[in-house]
């Protein structure tokens, strides 16, 4: 059983109510294009996930098959406790170095870009956190966790991350000392010096005030949310790459081939010398801290929201069928996806290519329609060309619509 795709009606749930939350506390913890780009970095991770996230399972399978030092008995209470507290120990420590070392930062950096904080920055996910996140878990497979507990306990700790992600929770007492709590997560999400990697738990916040890593909300210190190398992007796509695209240009320019290849594994924000001194990177100034914002039209939203909500729906018909269709099929809905959530971020950034874009992705959709049944995407095409036909000619609509109120995808550069 699935148990994020049965969570995801109640993600949208919760998120709707947040929103009526802000409304009556006259709060504003949403934009649109924010809350857009997070859900679509969050639905890009999983239709991705479909054909990453094999690598971890398996590799977890074979260890826990062939190297395991113990064989821990899934039915009992006990094994699903100590793999529950041992999964938030293991994520503590990925989650640390994910924030200390620059290419795991690479990776991890996605969760953190967003300037708002609320429900949905929680689905704001990465799309190559696969790479290393699976070493990090192996000592659950060398005692013997079952792969089916180790599964089960991972998408727990997942789901249970996802309500810390508010404003609108004060601090909870004594719950504070063990659980990571709103308040103690809202630090962790913090570019400020005082609060900056700090907080590192998924479940339990004593993992952080075992070993130092803990900081407490101080009301004196607003949070300011964000990185301190500012994403200033609404694209999932790049916000994937970003980190790595500065990691690969320092590597470049460093004229030393020792520094090419420590640069990734260093301490994060560490530079080559001569490139640091060629290239400086200034930090911002906080108390001049400003949202990143394009203002876009109402008629410009309302087509990226409905073309956001048909992304929606086959990220969701591909995480419910994903596990039984061939890989050509998965690979070609995955590439669809991603091109459609790469051409909505040019949208929501208004560039100027952003209609052209938008008119190629339309295209494309008939040779996608057309490979789709023989690749295994759908289970039959009798209803596939008509369905084409009406989202085509209804987006087409939208466009003109657009057009007609003056108001062009991409009228002006960011």
């Amino acid at each position: 059983m699935d148990l994020i795709l049965y969570a995801v009606p109640f993600f949208f749930l919760l998120i709707a109510l947040e929103l009526l939350a802000d409304r009556w506390r006259g709060r504003r913890s949403y934009s649109l294009a924010d809350a857009i780009n997070s859900l679509s970095t969050g639905v890009l991770s999983t239709t991705t996930g479909l054909v990453t996230k094999g690598l971890g399972l398996l590799t977890y399978a074979f260890a826990w098959q062939h190297l395991a030092l113990l064989a821990l008995p899934a039915e009992r209470a006990w094994v699903w406790l100590l793999a529950f507290f041992g999964y938030d120990f293991c994520y503590y420590w990925l989650h640390r170095l994910g924030h200390e070392r620059n290419v795991l930062w690479a990776a991890h950096s996605v969760h953190h870009q967003s300037e708002e904080y609320n429900l949905s920055t929680a689905l704001r996910q990465t799309s190559t956190g696969f790479i290393f996140a699976w070493l990090f878990y192996l000592p659950l497979a060398l005692l013997g966790v079952p792969p089916l507990v180790f599964a089960t306990v991972a998408a727990l700790n997942l789901l249970y991350q996802f309500w810390v992600h508010t404003r609108h929770v004060p601090k909870l007492g004594w719950l504070e000392w063990v659980l990571v709590t709103p308040s103690n997560h809202r630090v962790h999400h913090a570019q400020n010096p005082l609060y900056m990697d700090r907080n590192y738990g998924g479940v339990f916040i004593v993992w952080d005030r075992l070993f130092g890593s803990f900081q407490e909300e101080d009301e004196r210190e607003p949070v300011i949310f964000g990185v301190t190398t500012p994403l200033r992007s609404w694209n999932p796509v790049w916000a994937n790459l970003q980190f790595y695209a500065q990691l690969w240009a320092d590597a470049r320019r460093t004229r030393r081939w020792r520094d090419k290849l420590r640069l990734w594994f260093m301490p994060t924000g560490w530079r080559p010398a001569d490139v640091a001194a060629r290239y400086p990177m200034g930090k911002p100034d906080l108390g001049q801290f400003s949202l990143f914002h394009v203002p876009l039209g109402a008629r410009q939203q309302a087509y990226v929201v409905a073309q956001f909500a048909v992304h929606v729906a086959l990220g969701s018909y591909l995480l419910a069928f994903g596990a039984s269709m061939p890989l050509a099929g998965l690979l070609l809905g995955c590439a669809w996806m991603g091109w459609g959530l790469f051409v909505l971020g040019t949208a929501l950034e208004a560039r100027p290519q952003a209609m052209r874009l938008e008119l190629l992705r339309l295209g494309l959709n008939v040779p996608m329609v057309a490979l789709a049944a023989p690749w295994g995407l759908l289970p039959a095409s009798a209803w596939a060309w008509p369905a084409l036909l009406v989202y085509s000619v209804a987006s087409l609509g939208g466009l003109a619509w657009q057009r007609g109120a003056g108001l062009r995808l991409g009228a002006a550069a960011r």
